[in-house]
């Protein structure tokens, strides 16, 4: 038999009345992965707009508590948790920022500015407001719906949890899961929302769409002026031997294939570098930046960031950003 959830627990992970709705009447859910691909159906065909800026203003901004009050005690908590890493990185200057920023946002969209904040500090949440306070507000109002989504698989996996330690009969998430889960937390810092394999490694997840977009994306950012980094060239290379992996220290000279190259647009962000394919070929990748065109006199000639898709998440989106300053820089990966 399934876990067993009311109302309350969904209004817990999605503010929206029509999603807890639609979530009780769909379950009972036998899985974890099973309350999530119904999850991304209810919230994505059967909300309407009204019901996606209901679940958007049930959040606090980011940078302040939840109201005492609010519908869902369970939500405030989760809420209050997720802002933790944001919380204690702050200091009075970026909290300030933040706070204005948020208010400059809502006059702009009319709705709270909605990511999915665990792991995630102060500047990086700011550096990332400011990036997407260009957009327009169709393409917002959707990025919007997309954290919401994001928050709300976190939650779902909370919520099981839950369920599965104080009731023991209830059979638990098996040890891959709960390994995906922990890592995912650890680089969360990237606000990337969790996944679970289902069935065989590598085996495509029922509820995963058709890409929308390219499998590996990036942008740029130049967080000593809060702005996007225009007509940096990037190029994306993946590496050719499949049995020897590239070593740090040593020179290759013919061991990468070039996939694609683009500069950054107006926003900061590049063009296709890749086909658009379903799955991805798993091995080692490298993204570099041509930081040097940006600021000849800078510390930075150029950037170049090496990693690894498995088996197991070549059905995933990699967003690979790039942070700027003068004197340092940092990535996050994201999905």
């Amino acid at each position: 038999m399934g876990s067993v959830f009311d109302e309350k627990d969904f209004l817990a992970c999605c503010g929206s009345t029509k999603f807890a709705k639609e979530m009780v009447a769909a379950g009972p859910f036998s899985t974890h992965q099973d309350a999530i691909h119904a999850a991304r159906n209810i919230w994505f065909n059967k909300v309407d707009v009204n019901g996606w800026l209901e679940a958007f203003a049930a959040h606090p901004q980011i940078g302040q508590a939840p109201s005492r009050d609010h519908k869902s005690p369970t939500f405030a908590q989760w809420s209050k948790g997720e802002q933790s890493t944001a919380l204690s990185t702050a200091t009075e200057l970026t909290l300030q920022e933040l706070l204005e920023w948020n208010a400059r946002y809502r006059e702009k969209f009319g709705f709270v500015f909605l990511i999915c904040a665990s792991g995630r500090s102060t500047p990086e949440i700011l550096a990332e407001l400011k990036i997407r306070y260009q957009n327009r507000p169709i393409i917002e109002f959707e990025i919007g719906a997309q954290e919401q989504m994001k928050i709300t698989e976190l939650r779902l996996s909370k919520l099981f949890s839950d369920k599965a330690d104080t009731a023991p009969a209830v059979k638990p998430l098996s040890t891959t899961n709960t390994a995906t889960k922990a890592e995912e937390d650890r680089v969360n810092i990237i606000g990337a929302h969790l996944t679970a394999a289902t069935g065989a490694a590598g085996a495509k997840p029922a509820h995963i769409p058709i890409r929308t977009r390219p499998p590996i994306t990036t942008h740029v950012l130049d967080t000593s002026r809060g702005c996007p980094v225009n007509a940096i060239e990037v190029r994306l290379e993946m590496w050719k031997d499949n049995q020897a992996r590239p070593q740090f220290g040593e020179t290759y000279i013919n061991g990468w294939i070039l996939l694609g190259s683009s500069a950054t647009d107006k926003d900061g962000r590049s063009g296709q570098l890749m086909n658009m394919v379903e799955a991805l070929v798993p091995g080692i990748y490298r993204i570099s930046f041509n930081t040097g065109k940006y600021n000849p006199d800078g510390f930075f000639p150029y950037v170049s960031i090496v990693f690894e898709i498995k088996e197991s998440q070549k059905w995933d989106h990699f967003h690979v950003p790039l942070l700027l300053s003068p004197f340092s820089l940092s990535t996050y990966r994201g999905s």
